[in-house]
């Protein structure tokens, strides 16, 4: 069967149909190439038709705080002294690149969430332009 793209909801369906049945199939197979061109199919779909929204930074950092029992101490050698966690907390200070990088390398928060913030304050100033 040809693989071709994704055009409609019954077209996605009848993907997931395929992939679901290709589930146990072995890396570097022709049923295993054909399960990782469906996949890949299948979430340029859903990323075009089902998008997410990526949660607000702060509350990332908010959330994985919760995960792992952490305090804002804990966060001081990303973002910096402790007046200055709470200020990204409450929303009051931006986080810098600096501060985005070391939250994912340190707490393992997804840096697309993190600089999502930088992203909509740039499309804000953008549209009142």
């Amino acid at each position: 069967m040809d693989i071709k793209p994704i055009k409609s909801e019954a077209d996605y369906r009848a993907t997931l149909r395929e992939i679901e049945g290709l589930m146990g199939s072995k890396a570097d197979t022709p049923e295993g190439d054909r399960l990782d061109v469906l996949v890949t199919l299948v979430q340029a779909y859903e990323a075009r038709h089902y998008p997410m929204d990526y949660p607000d930074p702060v509350e990332a950092i908010k959330f994985r705080m919760e995960q792992q029992g952490l305090t804002v101490d804990d966060l001081v050698p990303a973002i910096g002294r402790s007046n200055r966690v709470y200020e990204v907390l409450n929303g009051k200070r931006s986080l810098s690149v600096a501060m985005i990088r070391r939250l994912h390398r340190q707490f393992d928060i997804p840096a697309d969430v993190l600089i999502r913030e930088a992203e909509d304050k740039r499309n804000e100033r953008v549209e009142s332009a």
